[in-house]
């Protein structure tokens, strides 16, 4: 049995999927032809932002939000629709891209690079608001 390390099994997905430049996420974004879906956890969005308009799908639920017979499935992974997955540096969204095509997604992709090639080419990023003690906070 040959072992593989994540790099081997990340490059070898890449070959597999599209790949997509920050330039070309955001014009399928404007247009409103693509689902873009932040497979992140949780605390790396609250840490170091969001794309605006994406939708949050851990990678550890992908397969079971995308799943129609699961009970944890979400309308907005529908395998109709043209969906762009993305995560920080490329890697595991470029594995999640070839897992929604072994699950019968013909139209998926993924930001090359991540969220950090995004920032790079000067995208837009959101910020999660501050949250104090209280809640949010109205103080500048």
């Amino acid at each position: 049995m040959t072992v593989k390390k994540a790099s081997d099994l990340v490059a070898a997905a890449r070959q597999q999927i599209v790949n997509l430049t920050p330039a070309e996420v955001a014009d399928e974004v404007a247009q409103g032809s693509a689902v873009l879906v932040d497979i992140r956890e949780s605390e790396e969005r609250q840490q170091h932002g969001m794309i605006p308009g994406a939708i949050h799908a851990p990678r550890g639920m992908l397969e079971f939000y995308a799943d129609p017979s699961s009970p944890y499935h979400r309308a907005e992974l529908n395998p109709g629709n043209r969906i762009v997955l993305h995560c920080a540096s490329g890697g595991r969204s470029a594995l999640a891209a070839q897992a929604l095509q072994a699950m019968g997604f013909e139209n998926v992709a993924h930001l090359d690079g991540g969220l950090n090639a995004w920032k790079e080419a000067g995208q837009a990023i959101e910020q999660f608001p501050q949250l104090g003690m209280d809640g949010p906070s109205d103080r500048q």
